[in-house]
C-alpha cells in the first residue's frame, strides 16, 4: 500500500510540474508593413488593415531587410510612427 501512495504522490508532482511549465508566458515579435517592430507578451487580433505580421520570439530579420525597434507598453500597434491603442 505504501508503494501505491508513493507512486500516486509522484504522479501528482509530475502533473503539477507539467501544468506549471505549460502556463509560462509566450512572447512574440510583431512588425507592421512600415518596418516597425516591437515585442509583445501575446499576439492580439490586430485589424486586417494594419498590416501586422506576428513572428516567433526567436525571429530575426535578414541583413538586407530594414526594420526598427519601437517598444511600447500596452495593447496596440504602431502605425506610421504613432502608437494606436485598442
Amino acid at each position: 500500500m505504501k508503494q501505491i501512495t508513493k507512486f500516486g504522490t509522484a504522479a501528482v508532482f509530475a502533473i503539477s510540474a507539467l501544468a506549471f511549465g505549460a502556463s509560462t508566458a509566450s512572447a512574440a515579435i510583431v512588425c507592421n508593413r512600415h518596418g516597425e517592430c516591437w515585442h509583445v507578451k501575446r499576439a492580439y487580433a490586430y485589424p486586417a488593415t494594419a498590416g501586422i505580421v506576428v513572428h516567433p520570439n526567436h525571429w530575426r530579420w535578414a541583413p538586407h531587410e530594414r526594420f526598427v525597434w519601437r517598444e511600447h507598453v500596452g495593447r496596440g500597434y504602431w502605425r506610421n510612427g504613432v502608437w494606436v491603442s485598442f
